[in-house]
C-alpha cells in the first residue's frame, strides 16, 4: 500500500512565520550594509557630517538582532526594526538639511510600512503607514516653513545624484524584499496543494470505503454530519443466501483458503448487486443478505432481485473454480415493510428490522439445497415472469403456518419488464418505415 507524508495542519502557519522572520532578518541586514555603503560614498566625494545618527543605528539594529536571536522573541525585535526603519532616515535627513539637501534620504522610511506588510499583515501596517505619512508631512513643513534656503555647501549635481542614488538603493530594497516574499509565498502555497491534494485523495479513498459499507445515500448523509439515521420503508424485497456445504469444507482448507475463496463467491455477488441496482446490506459468516426498493427510481426491484438469486445459485454450481468443492446455495425472498437505519459509533452497520427480513430468514433456512423460496407478496409480483413450483405449507418460527413458493427458473424467451418498457418506448420514438 502506498503511504503518503503525514499532513500537519501547522506547517503552513510555522512557514508563514519563518517567513516573516527570514524576511526581516534579510530587511535588517540590507539596510545596515545600505548604510555603511551611503556613508563611505559620502566620505569618498569628501562631504563630511555627523555620522551619530547612522552609527547609533547601526548599534542598535545589530543588537535587537543578537537579542532576537538569543531569545527569540520576534514581537520586539520587529518593533525595534521597524521603528528604525521610519525614524531614522528623517532623523538623518533633518541633520543634513531640506529633504533636497539630503537627497530625499527620508524615502527610506518607507521600508516600515513596507515591511510591516509583508512581515505583520495589512492591518498590523496600516499604523506604521500613517506614521510615515505625518512625518512626511512634518518634513514637508520644515523644508517650507522653517528651511533657510541653504544647500550645506552641496553643488546640485552632488544632491541629484544622491536622489538618484536613494531612489535606486531604497527601491532596490524593496523590490528583492517582495520579490523574496513572493518566491517563498508560492513555494508555501505549492506545498499547501500538495498536501490539498493528498488530503484530497485520501478523502477519496474514505469515501469509497463508505460507499463500499453504506449504501449512497446513507453515506451522503453521514458526510453531511445528520444525526441519528433511522428511515421506514413500506416495500422492499429482501433476499437472505446462504452457502450449503460451507462449514464442514472449512475444516479442510486453511484459513487462507477459506477467506480466499468466500471472497471469491461474494466478490461475484458483490458485482451481481451492481448489476442488478440492488444493496448489499452484509455477510454473516457463509450468508450473504441484499435488498432492492431502498432506491425509488427503480421500480421493478423484486424481479432484480429474483434474477439476482437465479444467476447467484448459477455461478456457485458452475462456476469451475468453485465445482470441485461441491458447493451449493440456498435462498429466501420476502417482501414487505421494513425499518432501515444506521447503528454503532464505531464500525457501524446499515441494517435493516422488520418481519419481512424475519420472513426472508426463516424462507432461507427452510429451503433444502439449490432452492429458492419465496413468500406469498413476491410470488404475486412475479408470478407471471417467472416459472414456479406449486405451493406448499411450511411451519415457520414465531409466524406458524405459512404459504411459501420455490422459484424455479425465468421461462425460456421471458424477458425483463423494465426491458419490456423500453423497447415499447423506442419504438414508439422510431420514425415510421
Amino acid at each position: 500500500m502506498q503511504k503518503y507524508p503525514e499532513v500537519s495542519e501547522e506547517a503552513p502557519y510555522a512557514q508563514e512565520d519563518k517567513l516573516h522572520r527570514d524576511l526581516l532578518i534579510f530587511a535588517c541586514a540590507f539596510m545596515n550594509l545600505a548604510v555603511m555603503l551611503w556613508l563611505a560614498i559620502y566620505w569618498i566625494m569628501g562631504l563630511y557630517f555627523s555620522t551619530n545618527v547612522p552609527l547609533i543605528y547601526q548599534v542598535v539594529s545589530v543588537a535587537s538582532l543578537v537579542h532576537y536571536l538569543k531569545t527569540k522573541n520576534f514581537e520586539i525585535f520587529r518593533f525595534v526594526q521597524l521603528s528604525l526603519f521610519l525614524f531614522v532616515p528623517f532623523i538623518m535627513q533633518w541633520s543634513i538639511g531640506s529633504s533636497v539637501t539630503a537627497s530625499g534620504v527620508m524615502l527610506w522610511a518607507l521600508l516600515a510600512p513596507i515591511g510591516a506588510l509583508v512581515v505583520s499583515g495589512w492591518r498590523d501596517s496600516i499604523p506604521w503607514f500613517t506614521a510615515y505619512m505625518v512625518m512626511t508631512v512634518i518634513s514637508g513643513f520644515f523644508d517650507y516653513y522653517l528651511g533657510s534656503g541653504s544647500d550645506n555647501g552641496l553643488t546640485m549635481k552632488t544632491i541629484g545624484f544622491f536622489f538618484a542614488l536613494n531612489f535606486a538603493a531604497m527601491s532596490s530594497i524593496i523590490y528583492f524584499l517582495v520579490r523574496y516574499f513572493v518566491v517563498a509565498m508560492d513555494k508555501i502555497k505549492k506545498q499547501l496543494d500538495q498536501q490539498h491534494q493528498l488530503l484530497a485523495e485520501e478523502q477519496k479513498k474514505s469515501e469509497r470505503v463508505l460507499l463500499n459499507v453504506l449504501p449512497s445515500s446513507i453515506a451522503q448523509r453521514l458526510k453531511n454530519h445528520q444525526g441519528l439515521i433511522a428511515d421506514g420503508h413500506a416495500d422492499v424485497t429482501v433476499m437472505f443466501a446462504d452457502l450449503v456445504n460451507f462449514t464442514q469444507l472449512t475444516e479442510s482448507l486453511s484459513p487462507e483458503q477459506m477467506v480466499g475463496l468466500l471472497n471469491t463467491i461474494f466478490s461475484a455477488f458483490d458485482q451481481l448487486c451492481e448489476k442488478y441496482g440492488v444493496e448489499k446490506i452484509k455477510t454473516i459468516g457463509d450468508a450473504y443478505m441484499a435488498v432492492g426498493g431502498l432506491n425509488r427510481n427503480n421500480s421493478n426491484y423484486t424481479n432484480d432481485i429474483a434474477d439476482m438469486a437465479l444467476e447467484m445459485r448459477d455461478f456457485v454450481v458452475n462456476h469451475p473454480e468453485l465445482s470441485r468443492f461441491k458447493l451449493d446455495i440456498h435462498s429466501g425472498i420476502a417482501t414487505g415493510p421494513v425499518v432501515a437505519g444506521v447503528i454503532g459509533t464505531k464500525r457501524f452497520i446499515y441494517d435493516l428490522w422488520g418481519d419481512t427480513v424475519n420472513v426472508a430468514s426463516r424462507l432461507t433456512d427452510e429451503a433444502v439445497e439449490g432452492v429458492i423460496q419465496v413468500d406469498k407478496t413476491t410470488y404475486n409480483r412475479i408470478r407471471h415472469d417467472y416459472a414456479f413450483e406449486p405451493p406448499a405449507t411450511i411451519n415457520v418460527k414465531g409466524k406458524g403456518e405459512m404459504v411459501m413458493y420455490r422459484l424455479s427458473a425465468r421461462p425460456i424467451g421471458a424477458t425483463h419488464p423494465a426491458k419490456i418498457l423500453t423497447l415499447a418506448a423506442q419504438a414508439i420514438s422510431a420514425p415510421p418505415a
